[in-house]
């Protein structure tokens, strides 16, 4: 899968409203057959910064992606809210899912 980590530091004054701001594009990502989650989540230290966690099945499901009006029209409009260029980090990885995190391995409660 494609793993997408991405940092979005937000004009203070729309910060609280991001959300809402990147809501039609978030919800047409989420739509497409190949997204496997995309999920945003604001940061403890700086209100005004915002990390979007994202997963494509494979590479064409990506460049579907890239290649979507949606993502054109976010590329035309997310901008003016931002106050600086987003910082990412892209790979592709050998799994298609969420593993568990054993260090820190819950026991079966009940």
């Amino acid at each position: 899968m494609i793993f997408i980590a991405a940092k979005f530091r937000v004009l203070p004054e729309h910060a609280d409203r991001w959300p809402e701001i990147a809501g039609d594009f978030t919800r047409a990502t989420r739509g497409e057959p190949g997204c496997l989650w995309f999920d945003w989540s604001r940061s403890l230290d700086d209100p005004a910064e915002y990390v979007l966690v994202e997963a494509f099945r494979d590479g064409d499901a990506g460049a579907a992606h890239v290649g979507s009006q949606h993502f054109k029209d976010a590329q035309a409009t997310l901008p003016q809210y931002l106050a600086e260029t987003p910082r990412i980090v892209n790979a592709t990885i050998p799994q298609d899912g969420w593993s568990e995190l054993g260090e820190l391995s819950v026991p079966a409660r009940g």
